[in-house]
């Protein structure tokens, strides 16, 4: 009865979250719709379009993918045998077997596999393991980098957070149809609330005072270097906002992967946040590779076959 209780709860704040979020971009969308308008009301009305189009494909969206996603619920796994544990086995296999990640030989086995649910679910099991968690490490990665490299180059907080709201919605869509099915109900609320958290902390970020991060002594030695300040500034509060979304990216991972077992959730979160850690540097590596790329670009002549002259 208390975990009825509990997920209900967290279902309530999953829905009060999602509304916090269309009230915070439609409160920014109308704010600078009224900038807009001195332009000349056209411009404000396109701009209206825009961003309708926008929250839908970036918000709305992905949110509806990844509620209408199948689920495995502790109950349906524990019952093995029941029509609602077949169904659910079913229709994950038959995601995983439109997924390009699935192919060959272990497509094979998953469409053998379907008559039996005990086979199904070791096989789909190995898919998981073997291809799937792979897969999902690397759109982290990738949404990590995005997060990295924009909040890293914007000089303004608002934009700071819808990016990263945006971007996290995006990661976990992707990681729901990369698998086939997504996290429970209840956990979609943790998640929301740690998606929005996130979000927010990118905007506070924005202050982030450069004398508070390092010693006096090396704040001082960087302070007389011209340029240096804002631009490992805006590199800390990229790096900053790409570990939070890590962070949720690794939880809804093992969100997914151990619905049907007893973890606790400061497991998960100590477990998240480790590996959230040892992933980070790669990142960092690979989003910093970005900024001396495209600048030394600039001052590459090309010839008309594209060729570095």
């Amino acid at each position: 009865m208390k975990s009825n209780s509990r997920n209900k709860f967290w279902i309530l704040i999953g829905i009060g979250v999602l509304l916090i979020i269309l009230m915070i971009v439609l409160s920014s969308i109308l704010t600078l719709g009224e900038h807009l308008r001195s332009i000349h009301e056209y411009v404000e009305y396109g701009f209206y379009v825009l961003s309708a189009l926008l929250v839908y494909f970036l918000i709305i969206n992905p949110v509806r993918i990844i509620l209408f996603a199948p689920t495995f619920s502790v109950v349906t796994v524990l019952d093995k045998n029941s029509p609602k544990t077949k169904q659910t086995y079913k229709k994950v296999a038959k995601n995983l077997l439109n997924n390009n990640l699935v192919t060959g030989d272990e497509a094979q086995k998953l469409a053998d596999a379907m008559k039996d649910t005990e086979k199904l679910r070791v096989e789909i099991n190995n898919v998981f393991e073997n291809n799937i968690k792979k897969e999902i490490n690397k759109i982290i990665i990738r949404n990590a980098k995005t997060v990295l490299v924009s909040t890293a180059i914007s000089q303004n907080g608002r934009f700071d957070m819808l990016t990263v709201l945006g971007t996290n919605l995006k990661m976990i869509k992707e990681i729901v149809q990369s698998c086939g099915f997504r996290p429970s109900y209840a956990k979609l609320g943790k998640l929301s609330l740690n998606v929005i958290s996130t979000s927010l902390i990118a905007e506070g970020l924005e202050g982030l005072d450069f004398n508070d991060i390092f010693p006096n002594t090396t704040s001082n030695f960087l302070n007389e270097i011209p340029l240096v300040k804002p631009v490992v500034s805006s590199i800390l509060q990229g790096i900053s906002n790409a570990l939070l979304t890590i962070r949720i990216g690794i939880v809804t991972r093992r969100y997914l992967f151990t619905e049907y077992k007893e973890i606790s959730k400061d497991l998960i979160r100590k477990q998240a946040i480790k590996e959230s850690v040892q992933m980070l540097p790669g990142v960092i590596k690979s989003s910093l590779q970005f900024f001396p790329e495209k600048i030394s670009n600039l001052f590459v002549k090309k010839n008309k076959d594209g060729v570095e002259e």
